[in-house]
């Protein structure tokens, strides 16, 4: 760096026409600092102008509200100027709390709504005869449901940071994602689907001690089926959402993690009613049935798999983002055992359609946070680099809930939205006659009390985990979601049956039951 540097041929940066002069990196070893007007003062006292590139996700300053809404695909740490790199999409506009509650109050009741329907539908189906005769089938209810919010949240997640950084701009990155993902899914719905029926087999098997093969096959069929049809139906609907909300100016965060939810547990719940009612019919008559739907959906397994490894957005994500989503399924499987002791009794007469909206509207919430939160960690760089690369120990509630930057902004402004969410779905529940139940007043204040202290512990763990997973370089829009849904089934199942249970020892619910 001692002789005079030669300048070359102007380049545009930022607007400004300025001439670029080689820098020796290892003279400024922080990348994202800027360097004083004095470092680059000629022998003779000449000034030399330089361009400096702007690297916004990783300068030093920048607020987290800044960060969180600047398109990461804009940073660049290399001096590469190759002219045929897709063209850097427009940086959304800054999100205030209004704009946050606003973007996401649409998709939010579109979503609870979609519980509630699902609610409706478990109410009704519980009373068919493969739900009073298969009991298992009640555990894989929240296993699938959760399942397929697992699956389609994490793929929402994972698209709309793709869409936030520009990895889906061109048609021809769009269609390597959209394939990549569908053949993903297909393979991790197939897989799970299957396991969680196992599930239900050994926690239907362990209490009472009682085996059915044929009952077993049958919930095996029902369960990769469900899995298989919901997976292509929701990923599809997942895709068109994120592309038109990204076309739309709206960010993909806000909208597409919820409708997720929703519109899967609603689909899910359906199709795996009217599959294991339909193969329950063939029992008698047709034997080959069963075994011969599970041997078809699991024939398929080779060629998702074989799509998937072509793509090398998934690849990595097929070999290693196995374990969150076996783990949230057998945590949402203990949810789904605890709703099976608890539906067939009278003391918790009406749970049964309020468990899909509690888990949904949790799950709901928790995922668009976490969304947000790993959004804005990919604006730094890849996991494990940029702004937080220390694996994080718990943070306080008050930096959760109460500090000024944008996640905690938009924290605040989902637990806002659970009371009076809530107060339309379950009044949508009892103007439907859903659940024989009445709504008294204090049967609200222990479901709003449960509601509530579900949705605090799942926003202040999403906080804790997408931070930490960064630190151990696991990405969190494939590792985080799974375990924070499967949580919330569970949490909400547990804190609805012990509010049911209260709620039948001070005698409450015993004139609230219908016939």
């Amino acid at each position: 760096m001692s002789a005079k540097p030669e300048q070359k041929e102007s380049h545009q940066a930022n607007g400004a026409v300025l001439p670029i002069v080689p820098v020796d990196c290892h003279t400024s070893p922080d990348r994202g600092q800027l360097v004083e007007p004095l470092d680059f003062l000629g022998p003779h006292g000449n000034g030399v102008e330089v361009v400096v590139l702007e690297s916004r996700a990783n300068a030093k300053g920048v607020r987290e509200e800044d960060a969180l809404l600047e398109n990461g695909s804009q940073s660049n740490e290399s001096d590469d100027t190759n002219t045929d790199r897709p063209p850097e999409p427009a940086s959304p506009l800054k999100e205030t709390s209004f704009s946050i509650g606003l973007q996401v109050l649409f998709p939010f009741f579109l979503a609870g709504f979609g519980t509630v329907a699902a609610g409706m539908v478990l109410d009704v189906v519980q009373h068919w005869d493969v739900f009073k005769y298969v009991t298992e089938v009640f555990i894989l209810v929240p296993a699938l449901l959760g399942l397929k919010g697992n699956l389609e949240m994490t793929l929402a997640s994972r698209l709309s940071t793709a869409a936030n950084i520009g990895q889906m701009d061109t048609p021809k990155e769009l269609w390597k994602m959209i394939t990549g993902n569908m053949a993903l899914i297909q393979v991790q719905a197939t897989v799970v689907g299957f396991l969680a029926s196992v599930a239900a087999v050994v926690f239907g098997w362990i209490p009472d001690g009682h085996f059915s093969l044929s009952h077993a096959v049958l919930l095996c069929a029902s369960s990769v089926a469900t899995a298989f049809i919901a997976s292509l139906a929701l990923g599809m609907i997942m895709i068109g959402v994120i592309i038109g909300s990204r076309k739309m100016g709206i960010n993909p965060d806000n909208v597409a993690t919820p409708i997720a939810a929703g519109l899967g547990d609603l689909i899910t719940l359906a199709l795996l009613s009217g599959i294991s009612c339909g193969l329950y019919k063939e029992l008698e008559t047709k034997v080959y049935v069963n075994p011969l739907v599970f041997s078809f959906f699991i024939a398929l397994l080779p060629i998702w798999i074989f799509i998937a490894k072509k793509n090398p957005a998934t690849r990595e994500v097929l070999y290693s983002g196995w374990e969150p989503v076996v783990i949230a399924m057998a945590i949402s499987s203990v949810g789904g055992l605890i709703l099976d002791r608890t539906v067939s009794d009278p003391n918790f007469a009406g749970m049964a359609v309020f468990t899909p909206v509690i888990n949904g509207v949790g799950g709901n919430l928790v995922a668009v946070q976490a969304s947000r939160i790993s959004t804005y960690l990919h604006m730094s760089g890849m996991p494990g680099e940029g702004l937080e690369t220390a694996p994080r120990k718990c943070p306080s509630p008050c930096s959760t809930f109460f500090s000024s930057d944008v996640n905690s902004r938009s924290a605040r402004v989902l637990l806002l939205l659970v009371v009076p969410g809530h107060l339309v779905f379950i009044y949508t529940i009892s103007s439907m006659q859903g659940g024989h139940t009445t709504l008294t007043l204090i049967f609200i204040v222990f479901y709003m009390t449960a509601a509530l202290l579900q949705v605090l512990i799942l926003l202040y763990i999403a906080d804790w985990m997408v931070h930490w997973m960064w630190g151990r370089h696991l990405d969190p829009d494939n590792f985080s979601i799974p375990y924070l849904t499967a949580l919330g089934d569970l949490i909400g199942t547990g804190l609805l049956a012990l509010s049911f249970h209260i709620l039948w020892l001070i005698g409450d619910r015993d004139s609230d039951v219908g016939d």
